[in-house]
């Protein structure tokens, strides 16, 4: 198992290199660091305005000291056996860590880094990646306390998408030696007359037991089936459950029943990444299709 991880050597890079870190010993993998960057003279104006046309002149100068630095970075945040020879490139970094990842089983990286994006708007790089990577992603906050991935959220629609995310969270919880909640929200509007409709939780709650069937019976551990009926969306119901059961790690897929393209990140997923501090391991069930 090979795991990327995409390094701005901001702190947030620092804390995802500790999580890959964990997350290479509980599945036996190798780690990667990668660092993608923009040459100034390949800026747009007015951002090189006024740069000598000589500070990124020397290319190979800049990717040896980049590549040094790189490997002293990862050192000090894993360990020296699990970590292969950096990657350095040089382009648009999203679009670098995403053709780079084809290579790889899973992508641990934060939000945002040192460019200062907030958690609620999702830093462009991440953005990006989330959504187009056919990788899973790993996505950790500064705050994610993943503690051997024991705590383990795995939340479904009933859709053929949402199930593509089981088997991960599967060998993960088998590894980790965990047990799964298994979530789904029945949302419905305030002003819904049949909000209080007990025949309807009832038809959820008996194909909620029909997933973990198919789908967890051969699971080495315990499943905890969890049906949250709530008048929010689903991501809303989902962050509130979290705050007040706080779990290690949730999986999920980045496309739902609805089969809205991910490209515009209105999915749960997306708003739900924005807002938990709990690392979130998305699965884009299109890598399955191609």
């Amino acid at each position: 198992m090979k795991i990327l991880v995409p390094v701005d050597f901001s702190d947030l890079s620092k804390k995802a290199l500790q999580v890959a870190n964990s997350f290479a010993k509980l599945i036996n993998a190798s780690i990667t660091p990668f660092h993608s960057h923009i040459p100034i003279s390949e800026m747009d104006e007015p951002y090189a305005l006024g740069m000598s046309s000589q500070v990124y002149q020397d290319f190979e100068e800049i990717e040896k000291n980049l590549y040094e630095r790189l490997i002293l970075f990862s050192n000090e945040q894993a360990d020296n056996a699990r970590l292969n020879d950096p990657i350095i490139s040089m382009g648009n970094p999203a679009q670098s860590i995403i053709d780079e990842s084809e290579n790889y089983d899973f992508v641990v990286m934060s939000t945002h880094g040192r460019t200062g994006f907030t958690r609620f708007l999702l830093g462009s790089v991440a953005e990006k990646v989330l959504r187009l990577s056919h990788t899973p992603v790993l996505v950790v906050e500064d705050e994610s306390n993943v503690e051997s991935f024991k705590k383990i959220l795995v939340t479904t629609d009933f859709s053929d998408n949402s199930a593509v995310a089981f088997p991960y969270a599967i060998n993960i919880a088998e590894k980790a030696k965990a047990d799964i909640d298994l979530l789904h929200v029945l949302s419905y509007d305030k002003m819904d007359e049949q909000s209080d409709d007990k025949s309807i939780k009832r038809i959820r709650e008996d194909r909620l037991k029909l997933v973990e069937k198919e789908h967890f019976g051969s699971f080495k551990g315990k499943v905890n089936r969890k049906l949250i009926t709530s008048p929010s969306s689903p991501h809303e119901a989902i962050f509130k459950h979290v705050k007040e059961n706080p779990y290690n790690l949730i999986v999920m897929s980045t496309v739902g029943r609805t089969g809205i393209n991910y490209l515009m990140m209105g999915s749960t997923t997306a708003n739900l990444i924005r807002h938990v501090k709990t690392a979130v391991l998305s699965v884009n069930p299109r890598e399955n299709n191609d």
